[in-house]
C-alpha cells in the first residue's frame, strides 16, 4: 500500500470514529519552512502562528479554533523530509510526539481536544 493509500484509511478510519482528519500536503512538506506552513494550512493555525518548533507545539497543544474532539494530523511524505534534513525531520517528529502526549488521553493537557499523529510512510 502507497503512502497515498495509507493516508487515505488512515483519513477514512478517523472520519469513521468521528475524529476530524486532517492531511497535510506532501508536496509542500520538504523542507523545514514548507513543512511548517503545510502543517499550519491543514490544522487551519490562527495568523499568529510564528513558524517555529516552540509556535508549532504551542499550536498543536491548543487547537481551540477547532471544533472539540480528536484531531488526526496525517503527514504521509514525511520520509521526504528525512531524507532531505534528517535533523529537522527529527525535532519536528519530537515535537508531534511531544505534542500527542500532551493532548492524548492521559497527558496533561487532556480535555475537549485530542490530537493524534500518523505518519503512513515512517
Amino acid at each position: 500500500m502507497t503512502a497515498a493509500e495509507q493516508a487515505k484509511a488512515a483519513a477514512e478510519e478517523a472520519f469513521g470514529r468521528g475524529a476530524y482528519p486532517h492531511l497535510v500536503n506532501a508536496q509542500a512538506a520538504v523542507d523545514k519552512a514548507g513543512t511548517l506552513s503545510a502543517f499550519a494550512e491543514a490544522l487551519s493555525f490562527p495568523d499568529y502562528f510564528g513558524h517555529n518548533l516552540d509556535a508549532l507545539y504551542d499550536c498543536l497543544t491548543d487547537l481551540s479554533w477547532l471544533p472539540p474532539g480528536e484531531h488526526v494530523l496525517i503527514w504521509p511524505g514525511s520520509e521526504a523530509l528525512r531524507k532531505a534534513e534528517p535533523k529537522t525531520y527529527l525535532a519536528i517528529r519530537s515535537v508531534l510526539s511531544d505534542a500527542q502526549r500532551t493532548l492524548g488521553p492521559s497527558g496533561p493537557s487532556a480535555g475537549s481536544w485530542r490530537l493524534t499523529v500518523v505518519l503512513p510512510d515512517a
